[in-house]
């Protein structure tokens, strides 16, 4: 199993920006993607980028493009997600997640980090 802790989360102003971290642990070598992913108490859970752990590709949800950036520390263990201009409806819980090597399913999800963008 792999364990994973987000930090970097907090307040900020529309257009500010934030890196949150996921470190992982455990049985890295298993993983096949890290994902981040968002939700709030109105909403249901949704993607926003993920990362291939052996390959480092990548891929964003449609609002991501252009603003977050997902990116990796091999040394680490640590997929890093740059949010820039930031705005109120980027206000969530963000969790980062891990997929076993060859499966599609993300099982393995940290607590998450809340982001908080004030107007």
């Amino acid at each position: 199993q792999v364990q994973l802790v987000e930090s970097g989360g907090g307040l900020v102003q529309t257009g500010g920006s934030l890196r949150l971290s996921c470190a992982a642990s455990g049985r890295t070598d298993n993983i096949g993607n890290m994902g981040w992913f968002r939700q709030t108490p109105r909403k249901a859970r949704e993607f926003v980028a993920s990362l291939n752990w052996s390959g480092g590709s990548t891929n964003y949800v449609s609002f991501a493009k252009g603003r977050f950036t997902i990116s990796r520390d091999n040394a680490k263990n640590t997929v890093y997600l740059q949010m820039n201009s930031l705005k109120p409806e980027d206000t969530a819980l963000y969790r980062c997640a891990a997929t076993s090597r060859g499966l599609e399913t993300y099982e393995q999800w940290g607590q998450g980090t809340q982001v908080t963008v004030s107007s």
